[in-house]
């Protein structure tokens, strides 16, 4: 992977003319969403205009699957998404890898604030480890930073289990062969789709494997340092509308600019 990406703005970094893309693959919080963690207006016609050319569109997100159907519960049909950063894979309610809902113990209303954004179906109980489920992953909050304070107190776990900064706040603990990456390694595969025709885009850690699975990956202004070391390319902000202006400028698709 090149030192530095080129800047999407920098014409010499992007072929003339629309490229040969049948899969683009967003991370979804810095990124496709904006800081008020809105999805762009853009995208619903984006979306039809990319299904009538036969690109497959695909979320992939540290998120539960319920979440993210929830969001684009209208355009669902044929789409896949890839949540729990790449342990449950659903294309059209058909499951890859997975399961059900998501168990905390603690009650305080700060800690099921910030649950809640990105645990739809999730269960407040007295025991986690008495729950009847097939457990995909553990996910640590820390309302300080967890790069800096929970993924080093889980460095004993590295050994046996995938452990990830999947944000400022996050982190989860997973199987270890199981990341973005893996999942849309294994996507490309049942779809017949190269690297050389997958877009990626994403802006932290979580992001890592899946930026090196596509030839158009792209980070996003502001991403995590090593996010733009690994990416080819860096889109404008998740706050200026970077997924979309990127794959209209590399599609050859119209844009109508970002939101108010």
């Amino acid at each position: 992977m090149p030192a530095t990406p080129t800047p999407l703005l920098d014409a010499s970094g992007l072929p003339a003319g629309p490229a040969d893309i049948r899969l683009i693959v967003t991370d979804m919080d810095g990124t496709l969403l904006d800081d008020a963690k809105r999805i762009p207006d853009g995208l619903w016609p984006m979306l039809a205009e990319l299904r009538r050319r036969g690109v497959l569109f695909s979320p992939a997100s540290g998120r539960q699957y319920a979440t993210l159907f929830r969001q684009f519960e209208e355009v669902a049909e044929g789409m896949v998404f890839i949540a729990e950063n790449g342990t449950y894979v659903v294309r059209d309610g058909a499951v890859v890898c997975g399961k059900r809902a998501a168990y905390v113990e603690r009650t305080d209303e700060a800690f099921l604030a910030e649950v809640r954004k990105y645990y739809v179906e999730h269960r407040i109980v007295e025991d986690v480890t008495a729950v009847d489920d097939e457990m995909i992953k553990v996910a640590l909050f820390d309302f300080g930073s967890a790069e800096h304070t929970t993924a080093p107190a889980l460095a004993e776990f590295a050994a046996t289990h995938q452990v990830v900064v999947s944000g400022e706040h996050w982190v989860d603990v997973m199987n270890r062969t199981a990341d973005k990456g893996t999942a849309l390694r294994g996507l490309q595969r049942a779809l017949g789709i190269t690297p050389a025709q997958t877009m990626v885009f994403g802006d932290y850690l979580n992001d890592l494997e899946m930026l090196d699975a596509a030839e158009w990956s792209f980070a996003m202004a502001g991403a995590h340092p090593e996010v733009i070391r690994r990416a080819r390319h860096l889109a404008p902000s998740n706050n200026d509308d970077g997924v979309l202006r990127t794959v209209a400028r590399v599609l050859d698709l119209p844009y109508d600019g970002v939101r108010a």
